[in-house]
């Protein structure tokens, strides 16, 4: 590869939307993603995207429209329930954008769809970076091949190799175990206990999930607590929830969930930055693709605002993402911690009925 003014490490929600932020900007990005292509591997079940971050995210970058196209208002629909079957919350959305879902794929193809051709290089996956004498990033990628840039922006998620330029920071265990079951087809009865949006059947430390996909399947997941795990984490309840999890068809993927410390910061270095899980992963309750978007658009338009001077659009960005992200993430750790715990069933409906939790 030839040298690139601005180089974004991953093709995720975040990378996309900077890469499309300067380029309605008039400002050329190269976006390297380690899939060889669009289709290479499933993107995962669907977001809430919300308006103060991911939505304002879409709408400044011109894809409004777009997203309401592919958006599902009634996604927000939320059933949660008891291990008896005892419904506890019960959420009907009034079909509004408040907080739509919306598919990973759609999301990233109407992303895709917005830049200029050969924005995104696909098959470069990245080895490691450091810095060339000159002082400008060298990025070395699996295959050994090299290439260098002006600026470079770390969107390459919870494992990052951009990272290690600006801090010894790694993820830490969060505590939590995360099991995909796989999915259940549209037209099986246990689909049903679902609705259209998504379930949560809460236990001590054990949360089974369904999600409505668009193509009406659902996905189905575990969340544990650590200590929760074993051989079978539901046993004891109702088979009219477990109904759900037995239906579950495709590979089990098992992975355990890490997070890097809340209100990480680094002194600023030239010529590099970090956004979204990159910069903050937090635990996953919602708010890291939201806040990976936001990164993406707030540092868009710095670099916007100071297109010869990048370091200072740099230092700008990172002192509002880190002022941002840290409450959020502190919030999301309260959340998780919350859903897992002992009394998760009641604090979970007092929380949604708006009255105090954890008594």
């Amino acid at each position: 590869m030839t040298d690139m003014r601005i180089a974004i490490v991953g093709g995720g929600p975040g990378g996309l939307v900077l890469a499309r932020v300067l380029h309605r900007h008039g400002i050329a990005a190269t976006v390297l993603e380690a899939d060889p292509s669009p289709t290479a591997r499933p993107q995962g079940g669907s977001l809430d995207l919300h308006p103060e971050s991911g939505q304002r995210a879409l709408r400044e970058a011109g894809l409004e429209r777009q997203f309401r196209a592919v958006a599902r208002p009634e996604g927000q629909d939320l059933r949660i329930l008891d291990p008896t079957g005892a419904v506890l919350v019960e959420h009907t959305s009034a079909d509004d954008m408040a907080r739509p879902e919306v598919e990973r794929t759609g999301l990233r193809d109407l992303l895709l769809d917005s830049l200029p051709a050969g924005t995104v290089v696909w098959g470069h996956r990245l080895d490691r970076a450091d810095t060339r004498p000159d002082g400008t990033p060298r990025l070395t990628f699996a295959d050994g091949t090299t290439a260098g840039c002006d600026v470079l922006v770390g969107a390459d998620g919870a494992w990052s190799r951009v990272r290690p330029l600006l801090t010894d920071a790694v993820p830490q265990p969060s505590g939590k175990i995360g099991i995909d079951l796989g999915a259940v087809a549209a037209d099986h009865p246990a689909a049903d206990l679902v609705g259209r949006g998504s379930l949560w059947v809460i236990g001590d430390g054990v949360v089974l999930s369904g999600q409505r996909a668009a193509d009406g399947t659902v996905r189905v997941h575990l969340s544990l607590r650590a200590d929760r795990d074993g051989p079978d984490p539901t046993a004891g309840w109702s088979s009219t929830v477990t109904a759900l999890a037995d239906a579950a068809e495709g590979p089990v993927v098992r992975r355990s969930h890490a997070v890097l410390p809340v209100g990480l910061t680094w002194a600023p270095q030239p010529c590099v930055t970090l956004l979204g899980d990159a910069a903050h992963l937090m635990p996953s309750v919602g708010e890291g693709a939201n806040q990976a978007m936001l990164d993406a658009l707030e540092l868009g338009l710095a670099i916007a605002a100071h297109r010869t001077d990048p370091d200072a659009a740099i230092r700008r960005y990172e002192q509002e993402m880190f002022a941002r992200t840290a409450p959020i993430a502190a919030r999301c750790a309260a959340v998780e911690s919350m859903m897992l715990g002992p009394t998760a069933a009641a604090d979970m409906t007092r929380f949604f009925a708006g009255g105090p939790v954890g008594s």
